[in-house]
């Protein structure tokens, strides 16, 4: 499929990834119809303002515009989405790449869908779009973090056939196993691992 074309995959329900806070609504008529007219394409450098223009807020004010810099939208592009409705309006996007030095590797860097959005499948359709590349490539598996207070992105991620990643540096946080002070030996994450 090329880059600019229109995803020809139903929509799948599920909860879109990275967002704490309250339940998702229900799917009324009118976010049916506007994820109806979605469409993919690839990131370019133009982008880059947009989407952390908005990352704070997809995230229910949690400051995470700082875990996106400019080099993702310079670097990454080809392994990366954009999800945007007909009248050019962000919708959804997912950061990742191929690790360059396992190459059955994937990962997820960063994914997140409007709020208005959510329980449309847009989540689900930008992951498919990351496992199509990561399989072209020749990765077997996809990997991703997320906060494991986090409870809307973990589970997401479940419903999308991730595994718990568990080891032995492993421990039970906000129910979840997860990896305390995985990042900046502060911040606890969840692993998740899918085959694809």
């Amino acid at each position: 499929m090329s880059t600019g074309d229109r995803d020809a995959r139903p929509a799948a329900t599920g909860a879109a990834a990275g967002q704490a806070g309250a339940p998702r609504p229900p799917a009324d008529p009118a976010r049916i119809e506007r994820a109806a007219t979605i469409s993919f394409r690839r990131p370019t450098e133009g982008d880059y303002l947009r989407v952390v223009g908005v990352v704070d807020d997809w995230w229910d004010g949690r400051s995470l515009h700082l875990l996106l810099p400019r080099l993702w939208f310079q670097h990454f592009t080809g392994t990366s989405w954009i999800a945007e409705d007909e009248s050019g309006r962000l919708a959804g996007f997912l950061v990742g790449f191929h690790s360059p030095d396992d190459p059955s590797i994937a990962y997820c860097h960063m994914i997140a869908a409007d709020p208005n959005l959510r329980g449309v499948g847009l989540g689900r359709r930008l992951y498919q779009h990351f496992f199509d590349d990561a399989r072209a490539v020749g990765a077997h598996e996809v990997h991703a973090i997320t906060w494991p207070g986090n409870r809307r992105s973990v589970a997401f991620h479940l419903a999308l056939g991730f595994r718990l990643e568990i080891g032995p540096d492993t421990q039970n946080l906000y129910g979840t196993p997860s990896v305390p002070g995985y990042d900046y030996g502060t911040e606890d994450r969840v692993r998740f691992v899918r085959s694809v």
